[in-house]
């Protein structure tokens, strides 16, 4: 699937779902992306991080974060408001190991200028979620931890699912409803009122660390964005 018509299905699409107006709405898949060829990988841009090495196998997307930057962050062709975003990802044995605790898979959500949006970042080797609301020039507000979580470690697959939808009725209407995933887990459930302050519309994943990420090494493959059925 090209990003041109990714674009363009997503604005088919987008008035439609926003007749579902709730989190519990049956999903429709938009975009898929195994990222087991050269030209699927080509599809993935980056979105933020200063200095950011991508590469690939024959089946997945690699990271590599440079000097002085702390996350890499990129995107699907996928644009909107009301998604879901899937992808499964794996911190290598490659990461520096006074970084492995301190590494973070995420998935991304409403991502647009000056690196706000919302996140569910998960710490492989610290069995650890957080979802965050970022706003723009980095500040960054904690909806929710969850510890103990069921992630995996090294080079192991990692199933980050991130779920945002604004309520268009009830009593917290015009609120966003963020559901996130670890595999089956659900890590976190939350009713944000401050989701105004994210106008961005992309959906991704990036991978960082606490403080400086130089050497963080990590992978991300079969990346899928939904929206909700209208039906």
């Amino acid at each position: 699937m090209m990003p041109r018509i990714a674009a363009l299905s997503i604005v088919a699409l987008l008035a439609a779902a926003a007749l579902a107006g709730s989190a519990g709405a049956a999903l429709i898949g938009l975009y898929r992306n195994s990222m087991e060829s050269q030209d699927q990988r080509a599809q993935i841009a980056k979105l933020s991080g200063d200095r950011c090495g991508r590469g690939g196998s024959d089946h997945a997307f690699r990271i590599v974060v440079g000097k002085a930057t702390s996350e890499c962050a990129y995107r699907t062709p996928v644009i909107g408001r009301d998604l879901e975003v899937a992808v499964t990802g794996r911190l290598l044995e490659g990461t520096p190991k006074p970084l492995q605790r301190q590494a973070f898979l995420a998935a991304n959500l409403r991502a647009g200028g000056q690196g706000a949006r919302y996140q569910i970042a998960v710490f492989p080797l610290q069995r650890k979620a957080q979802l965050r609301r970022i706003s723009a020039g980095g500040a960054i507000t904690y909806l929710h931890v969850e510890r103990g979580i069921t992630a995996k470690g090294l080079n192991q697959a990692n199933q980050i699912r991130l779920q945002a939808f604004n309520l268009t009725k009830g009593p917290e209407k015009g609120k966003c409803h963020i559901l996130a995933f670890v595999g089956r887990q659900l890590v976190a459930d939350v009713t944000d009122s401050a989701s105004g302050e994210l106008q961005g519309r992309t959906s991704g994943f990036s991978l960082g660390a606490m403080g400086n990420a130089k050497g963080t090494m990590g992978s991300f493959d079969d990346i899928v964005v939904r929206v909700p059925s209208p039906f």
